[in-house]
């Protein structure tokens, strides 16, 4: 048994951090029903590359949940959708502060309906502060919340971070923790709450050390110039003598010495407090030397906390992965079959690999109350 089986989600959000979030909770069994715009459903519907009638990234985001088209501005609406308020334990919304609201859809209303519900409103910056209506998205929100600054280095401007970190660290998995929080109160109280997730709120505690070493010692961060910012030798990406990358993490003396000595590190400059950059430089050109295979082969059944960077294709086809079952499940559409997206839960938590597909816009109207199509 799914620990979520039997729980019933209405989804009202789009894009990437709402999406996700009820895709884990469907993962582990709830059933998640989308409300979409009868026209042209949501916004990622459309996006490009295609699989089946729909974008691959709305595929991969709403496999095996449920979809029904209805007019959120229509004057039945809530009329309409009061079957569903009035069985479902959770709603994952994320309009900006106050549209549902004015859709006569607030967390008021349907709590008067149904007391135990637990309402997620997902958003860049909150229900309430002097930011909460600006219109953002995950970069604007890294910027603001002082995470950018850190991925300065010594380029300028800052390079663009290679995934949404904010939709997703800031957004999708702070709403699953909230949620599931929220469901134990309502389980031992009756009544549920209306969580307010904010996507840059939750982006702090990904710096802690930044704000540790700046508020406890005057170390504020300075680009390119901390430990796990680009001033250590022990935390670097080396270019290799092929144009591969060598991602070296020796942190800990243990490691560090291990890594000297697979390297072939000048033992005077082993000592990196001395002088970092003399030691990086050192490091770099060690790596540049040889090419990935060589240090491949070198690092092999070391601990040194160095691998080579590989890309997602490659990553896909990684043994480890593939030993731990992670790319079984499928995501189908008619005789297509892509890998369906792996999400963060436990194994035992999770049903055995299935191949699901995911809702055609509408295809669970008959869900409605009156006039439901």
């Amino acid at each position: 048994m799914r620990p979520l089986a039997g729980l019933r989600v209405l989804d009202f959000s789009t894009l990437l951090p709402g999406p996700l979030a009820t895709l884990i909770l469907a993962e582990a069994g709830a059933e998640v029903i989308k409300l979409e715009r009868p026209d042209s459903g949501e916004e990622m519907r459309r996006y490009r590359p295609a699989f089946g009638g729909s974008s691959v990234n709305f595929a991969l985001l709403n496999r095996g949940k449920k979809s029904i088209a209805i007019d959120l501005k229509a004057a039945d609406t809530l009329a309409r959708l009061r079957p569903l308020i009035e069985t479902a334990q959770i709603v994952v919304e994320q309009f900006r502060p106050g549209v549902m609201d004015r859709l006569g859809l607030g967390y008021e209303v349907l709590a008067a309906i149904n007391p135990r519900l637990v309402y997620c409103a997902i958003t860049g910056y909150g229900q309430d502060g002097p930011k909460a209506g600006i219109a953002a998205h995950d970069l604007n929100y890294i910027a603001d919340s002082g995470m950018l600054a850190l991925a300065v280095g010594k380029a300028r401007p800052p390079s663009l971070p290679p995934a949404l970190i904010a939709d997703i660290g800031g957004g999708s998995l702070p709403a699953v923790i909230n949620i599931l929080l929220a469901l134990r109160v309502a389980d031992a109280t009756g009544k549920g709450c209306k969580l307010d997730i904010a996507m840059t709120d939750n982006l702090f505690a990904w710096q802690y050390w930044a704000m540790g070493n700046g508020e406890a010692a005057g170390l504020w961060p300075e680009p390119g110039n901390d430990m796990v910012t680009g001033g250590s030798p022990r935390y670097q990406i080396y270019p290799t003598g092929d144009g591969g990358h060598v991602a070296a993490a020796p942190l800990e003396q243990k490691f560090w010495d291990n890594f000297c000595a697979a390297i072939g590190l000048d033992p005077a400059l082993a000592d990196d407090t001395k002088d970092p950059a003399k030691t990086k430089a050192a490091v770099a050109a060690i790596i540049a030397s040889r090419p990935s295979a060589d240090w491949r082969e070198i690092f092999a059944g070391k601990d040194v906390c160095c691998n080579l960077i590989q890309d997602i294709r490659a990553a896909l086809a990684d043994p480890h992965f593939r030993a731990r079952g992670l790319f079984d499940a499928g995501l189908v559409a008619g005789r297509d079959r892509i890998t369906a997206l792996p999400v963060p839960l436990a194994p035992i938590l999770r049903a055995n690999p299935s191949d699901l597909g995911y809702p055609a816009l509408g295809a669970d109207n008959a869900l409605l109350g009156a006039r439901g199509k």
